[in-house]
């Protein structure tokens, strides 16, 4: 969620896709898909605006990355679960507001799942939620390892737990959660993938495509197809 600044060319709402990006289903079938936005299971507690399908879309080249990347993992036993690519800004829009109004009675499940050590209205100032973020650029994922089997592995936290614990490299994470840490920065980095330092999860392809413009075309399949 860490802020990136400097927009230039944000494309206004209902804006289309251009031609370079695609679905991951469609270049990789084999990369897990749990899109967490699209859902109830995320810090907000609803399906977040602009998710119209559980679906990975990216730029063309990040796709492509990720299925080198999936390479390297089926043949150590892992795969890849994405829980987000593609993010409108309509998204990021929501989840700026969210983080302005205040817990109730009924968000302290979800507090104690995503963010138990910090209060709601510090999400912003500092630093778990921003204005602007680089999934709307086409080449950001949030990405986890899981046996063939499905079961996740050990990574230290859950994905979205707003806490320096989910620093890639917090020293308070050890063995197998950060030997599965490292794992996944590596095969990823090994194709282009930069690691946010403060997410063990984000990762963006470089060269971006897009790297200076924000969408926000909603996420649906249909709106990278010819």
């Amino acid at each position: 969620m860490t802020a990136v600044v400097g927009v230039v060319g944000l494309l206004a709402g209902g804006a289309a896709a251009p031609p370079g990006f695609t679905a991951l289903r469609e270049v990789d079938p084999s990369i897990r898909q749990d899109i967490r936005y699209a859902g109830e299971r995320n810090f907000t507690g609803g399906a977040v605006d602009g998710y119209e399908e559980p679906e990975c879309l990216l730029a063309r080249p990040a796709a492509e990355a990720l299925r080198r990347a999936q390479r390297v993992l089926l043949r150590r036993g892992y795969s890849l679960r994405v829980y987000d690519c593609y993010r409108p800004q309509r998204a990021v829009d929501r989840f700026v507001r969210w983080a302005g109004e205040e817990d109730g009675p009924q968000d302290m499940a979800r507090k104690a799942e995503f963010y138990p050590r910090v209060e709601r209205g510090r999400l912003i100032p500092d630093g778990y939620i921003a204005e602007k973020s680089g999934h709307s650029r086409g080449s950001t994922v949030d990405v986890t390892l899981v046996e063939l089997s499905g079961r996740e592995v050990d990574m230290g936290t859950a994905f979205d737990f707003f806490d320096p614990l989910s620093h890639t490299d917090d020293p308070r994470v050890t063995g197998a959660a950060r030997a599965n840490r490292q794992l996944l920065k590596r095969v990823l980095g090994g194709q282009g993938f930069v690691n946010l330092p403060e997410e063990w999860w984000h990762f963006t392809y470089r060269p971006e495509a897009y790297p200076d413009t924000y969408f926000d075309f909603p996420v649906a399949v249909a709106e990278v197809r010819p």
